[in-house]
């Protein structure tokens, strides 16, 4: 049984699991995410591997899943939005600290691959993976290939901008899509409605403590379950936007299925009724060709972890989905 560990670095958090060749997390662990200190956040992967490797002694390889712009040579993180990584040669800095081969990969890739290979992705040739989190990740498997780009940072998807001179993303434009279709999306249109329709969203207020600021996506989700009005209109608002996205990807990528992962996804159907409504009416050619399925992911908070992992046991321009 071949194990590796898989490394989830995101904004908050680092979560890291040692998994085996069918995708089992066997033991998993977490820990915060010093965003501010590149040198920190190192010691952080570093510190969780070593703990699960001396649990795992045949462990023999780690991959690394992070946000942000890798290197073609998957060493490198050369941006990351929510991280102060900046040309960040992480894999050298990981591999001085463990002791192990060291595989760097964009978070929304290795989520990608994770439900390509044993999640919802299974069976297709050619998917899209939408991870709707804090921002939108994403991740392209075509023909069983994970597609990287010509230097290595393809599939950012949550980066083209569908608002001219739009809200300000963090990757220092204005109008991205993941302004308007993502998690701090479904917070911002709860938060504005607060704020301008206080009687409106008395639930949402109420789970927030009465105050705009104290909601979040998980009260958003929970009004919008109970049937409140104004919460079920921010989901109409944010799906509309991630409908109208994919619709784009489908005119530019054409492919079988669309996988919507990422918190967002946790709300199942009252997120993808709606997505999937506006996704056909937005279709280019919409009535004389076929639909793409929209599917939830399977492997939740658990498929950066898989992939990344899985990944690391193959080498660079190499991986397929067997």
């Amino acid at each position: 049984m071949a194990l590796t560990i898989g490394v989830d670095v995101g904004g908050t958090k680092v979560a890291a699991g040692v998994v085996d060749d069918r995708g089992t997390i066997l033991e998993k662990v977490r820990r915060p995410t010093p965003s501010t200190n590149p040198k920190e956040t190192a010691e952080v992967i570093a510190e969780v591997v070593d703990l699960l490797k001396g649990k795992f002694e045949e462990v023999s390889a780690v991959g690394l899943g992070t946000a942000g712009f890798v290197d073609e040579t998957r060493s490198t993180v050369l941006f990351a939005p929510n991280l102060a990584w900046r040309d960040e040669p992480i894999k050298e800095k990981v591999e001085s600290r463990v002791g192990l081969p060291v595989v760097v990969e964009n978070d929304g890739n290795a989520t990608a691959w994770g439900e390509a290979k044993y999640g919802a992705g299974r069976g297709e040739d050619f998917i899209v993976l939408v991870a709707l989190g804090t921002g939108i990740g994403g991740g392209i498997i075509i023909n069983g290939q994970l597609y990287r780009g010509q230097f290595g940072i393809g599939a950012e998807m949550g980066h083209f901008r569908v608002v001219p001179d739009g809200r300000r993303c963090g990757c220092g434009n204005r109008g991205c899509w993941e302004q308007y279709a993502s998690g701090n999306a479904l917070v911002h249109e709860a938060r504005d409605l607060a704020r301008v329709a206080p009687a409106m969203a008395g639930r949402l207020l109420e789970l927030g403590d009465g105050r705009p600021e104290g909601i979040s996506g998980p009260e958003v989700t929970q009004a919008a379950r109970e049937g409140d009005k104004a919460a079920l209109e921010c989901f109409r608002t944010v799906a509309h936007w991630a409908g109208q996205g994919l619709a784009d990807l489908s005119a530019i990528l054409d492919p079988g299925a669309f996988i919507i992962g990422g918190g967002l996804s946790d709300a199942g159907d009252l997120l993808l009724d709606p997505i999937r409504a506006s996704f056909e009416d937005a279709l280019t050619g919409r009535g004389h060709r076929p639909l793409a399925d929209i599917r939830i992911a399977e492997l939740g908070s658990a498929a950066g972890i898989v992939g990344a992992a899985d990944l690391a046991r193959v080498r660079p321009r190499e991986d397929a989905v067997v």
